[in-house]
C-alpha cells in the first residue's frame, strides 16, 4: 500500500491544497480500482481531449454520462436478462459499472456519442480571458512624465 504525507506541502505552500488532495484521492483510488471496461483517453487538439469507452452489449439508455463536481461520471446498467435464455458460453460482460474520471479547472464535456460498442465522450478546455496571458505596453519615461500614456 502506498502512503504519502502531505505535511511538509501544506506547511511550505499557500493554495496548493486541492493538488495534494487530488494525489491523495487518486493513489487512494489505485488500490481498488477495477479495470472493467477498458477505455482510452485521447488528446484530438491542443485544447481537446476524447475519452473512449468499450461498452459492447450496453444500449444508449443504459449508460449515462454525468459531470459532478469536477468528476467525469460513466455508468452503465443493463436491463433484467430475458429469464428465457439459456447461455452455453457467456463471455460478453454486461455487469454494472462506473468510471470516473477527474476533470481539471475550466474542461467541459461537449458531447457524448455511442456507436459500434464504443461510448465517446468528448472534452474541451476552455480558459477564461481573465486567466490568459496578456502583454503589457511598456511605456517609456518621457512619455509618462509628459501625460501621454495611454
Amino acid at each position: 500500500m502506498r502512503t504519502l504525507d502531505f505535511t511538509p506541502l501544506y506547511r511550505a505552500t499557500v493554495g496548493f491544497d486541492q493538488i495534494a488532495d487530488l494525489m491523495d484521492r487518486v493513489l487512494s483510488n489505485d488500490v481498488g480500482q477495477s479495470t472493467y471496461p477498458p477505455y482510452n483517453i485521447e488528446k484530438t487538439d491542443a485544447d481537446a481531449y476524447r475519452i473512449s469507452v468499450a461498452v459492447a452489449g450496453f444500449a444508449e439508455d443504459e449508460l449515462s454520462v454525468e459531470v459532478r463536481e469536477n468528476s467525469l461520471i460513466v455508468s452503465g446498467r443493463k436491463a433484467e436478462d430475458d429469464a428465457s435464455r439459456t447461455y452455453l458460453h457467456r463471455g460478453i460482460a454486461t455487469r454494472a459499472f462506473e468510471r470516473k474520471f477527474q476533470l481539471a479547472d475550466h474542461v467541459r464535456v461537449t458531447g457524448a456519442v455511442h456507436e459500434n460498442g464504443m461510448l465517446h465522450v468528448d472534452l474541451k478546455r476552455e480558459v477564461p480571458e481573465t486567466l490568459k496571458p496578456r502583454r503589457i505596453e511598456i511605456a517609456s519615461t518621457a512619455k509618462a512624465i509628459e501625460g501621454t500614456v495611454n
